[in-house]
């Protein structure tokens, strides 16, 4: 606005005092009209194709009508003697011409689309029409008055107002205020123009002036010419349709999006370039979030999400980038990093921070989360820091959750190897390459065989016999475990049957992972089992682990009712690695402990670990529990628990896990031998339980 006051100050003290009211009435609806329609124009840009055309067309109609005002709210002066006749009148007659060519522009299919064009033309193109035949020659004489120079300055000061108008850039206050910047500019040129009256002592305006004005509109025309003869470039409807399809803020937690996120990195990328220094992008997911889906529904899922946003944001500097990127994951860009160990600090603080309780709909809501560390440049571009983030925060699960990791080459091999192992994976579920290998349980007072666990192996086509540690993970994390758990429950039911069928009636355990606990119908799964192959349920023990026992979800409970109710053992399995409520323990329908190995490892050389080995022993059978041992590897190990009266006895030991067909061969031998195995596993079933 500022040019337009300068312009005016030669001529301002020939306005007639009596003419001031109206100007300024003028000029106040003028510049509403004006920003109102090139607000309107910018929201078309949000809208689908059928509003954003109508909003367009209001948004032409209100800028001409903001640029038609003031020549007709004021009588404009007759022009001076210096104009041309007849160039008001072709300038005109060009401009309507123009105008209907940006109306094509504007209804165009995609592949003549203008999006960057189309506003300023049609804009410019209704104020010169208006200028030619209304405001053009008061404009001239107004701006004669301030020198020879003054007519160019003035067009120049009038299309500079009408490109900010026009401006397209992504929503933002400084577009905003460039919007009402140049609509204040604008009707700031034509209500002085309107108002300049005429003085026959005024200079005479060179006739070039009005030349000038001609050449303008007679360039716009071109160039209008030659973009709507060449299609969009690939980078306009992309863009267009980013803005409908991928908004840059997320709708629930109110943070940038990956596609916003992904701008400033390489804008950030860019700087530390020129500047030489470091940038770390943390990847963080959070640890135990599905239950809260799968317990509580979705709705209290999201209002977690709410918080752990509002609690990374609080955590956040000013000048670091958050964003949410997936359901529970989130990225979080730091600039100009000194050293890695203060970036493990603010990882550190975040895990802290996050695994805070969530207080949601009068629940404690518990989750953790685990935290991936990429540092730019070190060695790559920033297009792959995502993806070494990714990798390191899958490492830091892997490790057991609620930590951080920073990223390391070896990742990225071990990346493709998991990528490998997956799509074998899935194959190997649709072609059942599964086994079950059986590892006895013997009774710690007579020596002799009680049951069997049934024990996960997978017979790879290549790589061989693969434990569970190695593939049940990327089962758990790509959706698979539920199959594969399936499967196990069946297996385990049929083989119970075969060995019935030679004779031999032995308790089989299965384990059941978190996972299959929060399943809705777990409990008809296993009772489906058990009554094809007409399996007591007293003959199916099922170990479930003391964090998924402990787990005070109501899915959990009810799954663990449940199982009691059906009448199958319950054992609490890798008891003492978790946290157990006496309380909550007491009230569960199980029948047994198994300490973890971890425990009878120690327990020849640790006292802590015997003390601990002891006091669960007599926790349990205070409860009425009995107490299972696994991973006993040598006799000392076995005298220990032995003078501590634990029950049942697992490890190498005795047996290392053994296919089906072998251990009946070994029972069938032990029983015409030594009758290693219990004569109950060996007799008929009782009258009262089905065969």
């Amino acid at each position: 606005m500022l040019p337009g006051i300068v312009l005016g100050l030669p001529f301002m003290h020939l306005l007639d005092s009596q003419r001031l009211l109206p100007c300024l009435a003028g000029f106040l609806i003028s510049v509403a009209l004006l920003w109102l329609g090139s607000e309107v124009f910018a929201v078309a840009r949000a809208r689908g194709p059928r509003v954003g055309r109508l909003l367009r067309v209001s948004a032409i109609v209100l800028g001409g009508c903001g640029l038609w005002w003031p020549g007709h709210f004021l009588e404009p002066a007759e022009s001076a003697g210096g104009t041309l006749a007849g160039i008001p009148l072709v300038a005109g007659l060009l401009a309507l011409a123009l105008a209907g060519l940006a109306g094509i522009t504007a209804t165009a299919t995609t592949r003549k689309t203008l999006p960057a064009f189309t506003g300023l033309a049609m804009l410019t193109l209704i104020v010169a029409y208006a200028h030619s035949v209304f405001a053009t020659p008061g404009l001239f004489r107004a701006a004669g008055a301030a020198g020879a120079w003054g007519p160019g300055l003035a067009v120049l000061i009038l299309a500079t107002a009408l490109v900010a108008i026009s401006l397209e850039f992504k929503p933002s206050r400084k577009a905003k205020a460039a919007r009402a910047a140049g609509a204040v500019l604008g009707a700031a040129l034509l209500t002085l123009a309107a108002a300049t009256p005429a003085d026959p002592n005024a200079a005479i305006v060179p006739v070039w002036t009005e030349a000038l004005l001609l050449a303008a509109l007679a360039t716009i025309g071109f160039v209008l010419l030659e973009a709507i003869g060449q299609p969009a470039t690939r980078d306009q409807e992309p863009a267009r349709r980013l803005a409908t399809a991928a908004p840059t803020v997320d709708s629930l937690t109110q943070l940038p999006t990956r596609v916003y996120f992904e701008d400033r990195l390489a804008a950030a990328a860019t700087k530390a370039d020129a500047n030489a220094s470091r940038l770390a992008l943390l990847f963080v997911d959070l640890d135990g979030f599905k239950p809260v889906n799968d317990t509580y529904g979705h709705s209290i899922g999201d209002l977690v999400l709410e918080q752990v946003g509002q609690r990374l944001k609080a955590m956040s500097r000013g000048k670091d980038v958050v964003a949410r990127v997936g359901g529970d994951e989130f990225l979080l860009l730091l600039t100009n990093v000194q050293t890695t160990e203060s970036v493990a600090q603010v990882a550190a603080r975040l895990i802290q921070g996050l695994s805070h309780p969530y207080g949601v709909d009068g629940r404690e809501v518990m989750i953790s989360c685990s935290v991936g560390i990429a540092m730019y440049p070190d060695g790559c571009s920033h297009a792959k820091l995502i993806a070494r983030a990714d990798a390191a925060m899958y490492a830091s699960k892997r490790a057991g959750g609620s930590n951080h990791c920073f990223y390391s080459p070896a990742m990225d091999a071990d990346a493709e190897a998991q990528f490998t192992l997956l799509r074998d994976l899935r194959k190997a579920v649709a072609a059942k390459e599964f086994e079950l290998f059986y590892q006895p349980k013997i009774d710690a007072k007579s020596g002799k065989v009680t049951a069997v666990e049934a024990l996960l192996r997978w017979k790879h086509p290549t790589r061989g016999v693969l434990l569970p540690n190695v593939f049940i993970p990327i089962a758990e994390r790509f959706g698979l475990i539920g199959q594969i758990g399936n499967w196990v429950i069946e297996d385990a039911c049929r083989q119970s049957r075969q060995w019935r069928d030679k004779g031999l009636r032995m308790r089989v355990a299965i384990n059941l992972s978190a996972h299959q606990m929060r399943q809705d119908d777990i409990v008809e799964r296993i009772t489906g089992a058990l009554e094809m192959y007409k399996i007591h349920p007293s003959l199916l023990t099922c170990e479930i682990t003391e964090s998924a026992a402990m787990e005070d979800t109501k899915t959990t409970q009810t799954t663990f009712r449940r199982l009691g109710e059906l009448g199958a053992h319950l054992s609490i399995d890798d008891f003492g690695t978790g946290y157990s409520s006496l309380s909550y323990l007491r009230k569960l329908p199980a029948e047994e402990l198994k300490i973890d190995r971890t425990f009878i490892m120690d327990l020849e050389h640790s006292a802590d670990a015997r003390a601990v080995v002891d006091a669960v022993i007599k926790l349990a059978h205070a409860l009425g529990l009995k107490v299972v041992a696994e991973g006993v590897e040598n006799q000392r190990q076995q005298q220990v628990l032995e003078q501590m009266q634990c029950d049942e006895l697992q490890g190498f030991l005795f047996a290392k896990p053994m296919s089906s067909r072998a251990l009946l061969l070994w029972a069938i031998n032990d029983r015409t031998e030594s009758a290693v195995f219990k004569q109950s596993l060996f007799d008929e079933t009782r009258q009262s339980e089905r065969a």
